[in-house]
């Protein structure tokens, strides 16, 4: 099982959009089970989750308490990949996060106060020694920040060849549960998210297998308020 974790000290930077996102395009792609996990405080991810129709991907309602042990439940019961989304600061909660990710992204809107503000967590994510990619969101087509920034970043870290462009769509496609992908899945944005998955799929085949988790004793992890399978079961992808 591998745990990506999506995570920014700046608020407005498009985490929830971009997990959200990715977790339905990697359950299309992939055909395995994906889990959702939610830090944030606003609950952003697992509002939308709520209003979704489809079964997949799944919510997990972890904690940061008990995140290992949950994070063990979930491998236990056929996930093979996790997201992690996490709150707009710079705080105990997205240390723990990144502790425990196999990779980190990093979405940046293309401005100078989003570039200066991706210092802080590229620091964090370096002091846990773990690989992070950097998603330029939100960019407008042809403009030349959008390159500018690309380059900034590349010089703290990798960056995702594919960048998400702002368009209607995306904050359109939120508000009902669904993604882009649902809501107008021959479009610019849709295409965007299905390679950025491609790029990070490839990425997470290169990283060196590690050992499992330990499951401790604890409560399993629970699921959202929609109706699931039971956690001993994986979870099957719905037909999107």
């Amino acid at each position: 099982m591998r745990i990506i974790a999506v995570t920014s000290q700046k608020g407005g930077s498009g985490k929830t959009t971009i997990t959200g996102h990715l977790a339905v395009e990697a359950a299309r792609q992939t055909g395995e089970p994906v889990a959702l996990v939610d830090t944030d405080p606003q609950g952003s991810l697992s509002d939308w989750w709520n209003e979704r129709e489809a079964e997949q991907p799944a919510f997990a309602r972890a904690t940061l308490a008990t995140l290992d042990a949950d994070l063990a439940t979930l491998r236990d019961d056929g996930f093979r990949t996790v997201f992690i989304d996490t709150p707009p600061a710079i705080t105990g909660a997205i240390q723990v996060v990144v502790q425990k990710s196999d990779l980190v992204i990093i979405p940046t809107r293309p401005s100078p106060h989003d570039l200066r503000a991706a210092g802080k967590t590229v620091e964090l994510v370096e002091r846990a020694g773990k690989p992070l990619v950097f998603v330029v969101n939100g960019a407008t087509a042809r403009a030349r920040l959008t390159g500018e920034a690309a380059i900034a970043l590349s010089q703290h870290g990798t960056v995702a060849p594919t960048i998400l462009h702002n368009r209607q769509d995306f904050a359109a496609s939120m508000i009902d549960g669904r993604t882009v992908m649902e809501a107008n899945p021959k479009g610019r944005s849709a295409e965007e998210v299905a390679k950025l998955w491609l790029y990070v799929n490839e990425r997470i085949k290169r990283l060196p297998v590690k050992a499992h988790f330990k499951s401790l004793p604890t409560t399993r992890a629970g699921f959202g308020n929609r109706p699931q399978l039971p956690a001993s079961v994986v979870a099957q992808p719905a037909g999107l």
